[in-house]
């Protein structure tokens, strides 16, 4: 079994044992990208804590985690993961996207 195949089966066990959410524990969450859009495409943070937030790419070409509202912008190389502190922040919503990919849907993290 790849393991592509493995991190999309326990991510897909994350988001529903989560009830909805990604998360590997109180503090880390986890985004995928996947045939150049993320999953899930909204995440669920605790407001007004500081959160570790891991993008993994699933493809073979790069993308990019981008966030005017959350300032930060990181390439992810295709099979690469990247690691993005956020937070702490109010509750909202924030919106993220791929900019190399920018037909693609835009997600939302947002803070309760």
């Amino acid at each position: 079994m790849s393991y592509r195949l493995i991190f999309a089966a326990v991510l897909a066990l994350a988001c529903t044992v989560g009830g909805g959410l990604a998360r590997a524990d109180d503090d880390s969450y986890a985004l995928a990208i996947n045939g150049h859009a993320f999953e899930p495409l909204e995440l669920a943070i605790p407001a007004g804590k500081k959160i570790v937030l891991t993008v993994k790419n699933l493809n073979s070409t790069p993308s990019e985690f981008e966030s005017a509202d959350l300032n930060r912008e990181k390439v992810v190389v295709g099979g690469g993961t990247i690691t993005v502190f956020i937070g702490p922040l109010r509750p909202g919503s924030y919106e993220f996207f791929d900019d190399f990919n920018a037909d693609t849907p835009h997600g939302h993290i947002v803070a309760k």
